[in-house]
């Protein structure tokens, strides 16, 4: 949701702010018209004047009225999903009873129930349920919640989210980076799974734009620069096929479009790449106009019009004709050998599948004949309710749940009898043993897939036809959490593990009751708390069970005190605060190094993350954690996303200050030609010119080319560019990359 400012930075007077406004709403009006029954007009209008009410004091931190936010909202519902006149009602007062005077009650009586239920799923909980749970986490659980009797609701919020992503400019850094990174971390997958391609993109792009500044401008700047040799490429490309097309009596269109920068830059990170062999920078669509019963027929002709005239990569065939993804994705796509050996994916489809392609769940309603469609929905929120319910689960589980049960593709998996069942990409066989009966998964000892016998661990795939062999003594263990992989299989496996604990811990809470009472204090909550505490444990359950197994003989239990019956922990003994930074060389000074955290510059104990090591200079985050103070990521570590869209709550401001006194360990990976002398090369330039110290380095050559990690102590990031730059400028060098040391 946008924030408010106080300070407005718009120049408008009150007059040009009322004719832009009016504008806004009159479009909006003219997107709906097609929709517009009697009466509807007349509710828009309501809802607009009491949303424009309610926010007519508050602006946005661009400084512009905040009533243009839900009207931008509204235009994305209507333009880009294609949803009618109740959403845009629901829209336009999404963000009124969390921010405003109005009540669900007021909108329930002005617009009626269904209305209001929408826009309760809108707003968020405005009270954190657990004070460790993320914030983040628990909204989304409620909108989900909500989806799953209206999926209304997630559309309307898609369009929120998308709508602050193209305004992100005006917000404080820290922010754009939570907020990107919550977007590609749930928002997109979730557009993608409502089949909101187009949304799901820019999304992705947006948020990249702001995570990973560099590479994102560094890649417009070079789709801008072979825009026009792309365009002579495709248009040559296109040629044959439209002259075979005109042949025929089909209404068509055929187009180039560049592939999105987020995936352009995700191949050049999978495939290890650089932009200039990245293949299919662009995809030929070829949409055609013809009546659905003849939608297939007509898909297939024109795929034979492709392959006459280039050669087809087979294992590159994908026919989502036959069988629709389950967010209602249908095409054909193919890849091909085109002009100058380059590779081409085409991808067919009709005007109606494009629709569906663009506008997602919305169009399927509209060209819903049979119930086939709604019913792969309605499997895909009934599994979702069923996780939903279960209470015990913690939220941020339940969103990385979430993310691997619910937001990965699908595949189709079979029953022995031909049933089939949906399951998420690297779902086990275990998965499906859950997904037949929790009673089948929790006995299951192994499969028969195609009739070969299998692991439970063994990884399925579409079309698998799997029979489960169960045993009445099997019971599920610790490695089954790292087997499964849907929601569902997670919660029944984590359930059986507890009752098992459970049955455990209870001879260590009986070994604890009797030395306590030994003691003369109470068995009873405080004690076991403070205990718990004591031992740093997460629930007096875990103290019963790290009793139970031996972890804890309670010895401590002779330096605690017995006031009454309470027990009072010994006095923690004063602790020098280490601080973990670089094995740098020991002349340096640790002192030294300061942060600057807002706009305060204090010296402030904090480490540096081992998942990325960061240095000066990069772009970094502070995160508070539990235990260990102050860690600092880099924004682009692999865990970045996870923790600024779960913890957002934990993130705290950080710049570097200048400061050359101390080194950090680095790495650097170079690839170049086995070539005399080129070791030497490198060691001379490193230590002998650049005056860098070495901390390890370890040489492979192999079939004429080497493999060199160097270990090197620097003082910022610009040090290790300048390093890299003029590592890259020496004869045989073929590419030198940064990777983050080991601990």
């Amino acid at each position: 949701m946008a924030t408010t400012a106080a300070i407005p930075k718009y120049n408008l007077n009150d007059d040009q702010e009322k004719k832009l406004i009016l504008r806004e709403y009159r479009a909006l009006l003219r997107a709906l018209k097609p929709k517009l029954k009697p009466g509807d007009k007349e509710l828009l209008r309501h809802a607009f004047e009491m949303a424009a009410d309610a926010h007519k004091t508050m602006r946005r931190k661009s400084g512009e009225p905040y009533i243009l936010h839900p009207l931008a909202v509204a235009r994305i519902c209507v333009e880009e999903i294609g949803l009618g006149v109740r959403s845009t009602i629901c829209a336009l007062l999404h963000d009124t009873v969390e921010d405003t005077d109005i009540t669900l009650e007021d909108i329930e009586r002005e617009f009626g129930s269904e209305i209001a239920r929408i826009v309760d799923g809108l707003t968020k909980i405005s009270t954190v349920i657990d004070v460790n749970a993320s914030q983040q986490a628990e909204n989304f659980k409620k909108i989900l919640l909500t989806l799953t009797d209206d999926p209304r609701v997630i559309l309307i919020k898609l369009s929120d989210r998308l709508h602050n992503m193209r305004t992100l400019d005006s917000m404080k850094r820290e922010k754009q980076l939570k907020i990107a990174s919550e977007t590609v971390y749930v928002y997109a997958p979730l557009a993608h799974r409502m089949g909101l391609y187009t949304i799901k993109t820019e999304m992705e792009d947006l948020s990249m734009k702001y995570l990973e500044p560099e590479a994102y401008r560094e890649i417009a700047r070079k789709l801008a620069e072979t825009k026009r040799e792309r365009s002579r490429y495709i248009n040559e490309f296109i040629k044959p096929i439209k002259e075979k097309l005109d042949l025929t009596n089909f209404e068509f269109e055929i187009y180039g479009r560049p592939k999105s920068i987020h995936s352009i830059w995700n191949k050049m990170k999978k495939k290890a790449v650089e932009f200039e062999e990245v293949y299919d920078l662009f995809a030929i669509r070829v949409i055609l106009n013809v009546p659905q019963e003849k939608e297939k027929e007509a898909c297939w002709k024109v795929y034979s019009f492709i392959t006459d005239e280039y050669t087809p990569a087979p294992e590159r065939l994908r026919d989502w004709l036959s069988n629709p993804k389950s967010n209602g994705y249908e095409a054909l796509h193919t890849t091909v050998m085109g002009p100058q050996g380059k590779w081409v994916e085409v991808q067919i489809r009709t005007k109606r599948m494009n629709e569906i392609a663009e506008k997602g769940l919305a169009a399927h309603w509209k060209y819903k004949e049979g119930a086939t469609d709604e019913s792969r929905f309605d499997k895909w929120f009934q599994q979702i309710r069923e996780v939903l319910n279960d209470k015990d689960n913690d939220s941020i589980d339940f969103l990385q749940d979430f993310k691997t049960s619910f937001l990965a593709e699908e595949i189709y998996v079979y029953t022995p009898k031909g049933d089939v069942k949906m399951l998420p990409v690297n779902s086990t066989a275990l998965d499906f043993a859950f997904a037949i009966h929790s009673m089948v998964g929790s006995q299951c000892i192994g499969a028969k897939v195609n009739h070969k016998l299998v692991p439970i661990s063994h990884k399925l795939r579409s079309g698998d036809q799997v029979e489960i062999i169960t045993s009445a003594k099997q019971k599920p263990n610790d490695d089954w959490l790292k087997i499964v992989v849907t929601a569902k299989a997670r919660s029944k496996v984590k359930d059986a593990l507890k009752e098992e604990k459970r049955k455990v811990a209870d001879e260590g809470k009986y070994t604890l009751q009797r030395k306590l009472e030994h003691m003369g204090a109470a068995f009873n909550q405080h004690n076991a708390d403070v205990l718990t505490a004591f031992y740093k444990l997460a629930s007096p359950l875990d103290l019963y069970y790290q009793i139970s197994i031996k972890a804890i003989d309670l010895k401590e239990l002779a330096d605690f005190q017995v006031l009454g019956d309470k027990l009072e922990p010994p006095k923690p003994k004063p602790v020098e605060h280490k601080q973990e930074t670089s094995t740098a060389p020991a002349k340096h000074s640790k002192e030294t190094e300061l942060i600057i955290f807002g706009e305060s510059s204090d010296k402030i104990v904090y480490t540096l993350a081992n998942c990325c090591k960061p240095i000066p200079g990069d772009d970094v985050f502070g995160f508070v954690t539990t235990g260990k103070g102050l860690t600092i990521h880099r924004t682009n570590c692999p865990n970045a996303t996870k923790l600024l869209s779960n913890y957002g709550h934990r993130i705290v401001k950080t710049k570097w200050a200048k400061n050359k006194e101390i080194s950090f360990l680095t790495g650097l990976k170079i690839v170049g030609l086995d070539d005399v002398g080129v070791i030497h090369k490198i060691t001379n330039l490193i230590s002998g010119e650049m005056k860098i110290n070495i901390a390890a380095m370890t040489i492979e050559a192999k079939d004429g080319l080497f493999h060199g990690n160097v270990r090197v102590f620097v003082h910022d990031k610009e040090e290790l560019e300048e390093l890299v730059d003029r590592l890259k400028k020496l004869p045989g060098i073929e590419t030198v990359d940064r990777y983050d040391t080991e601990a």
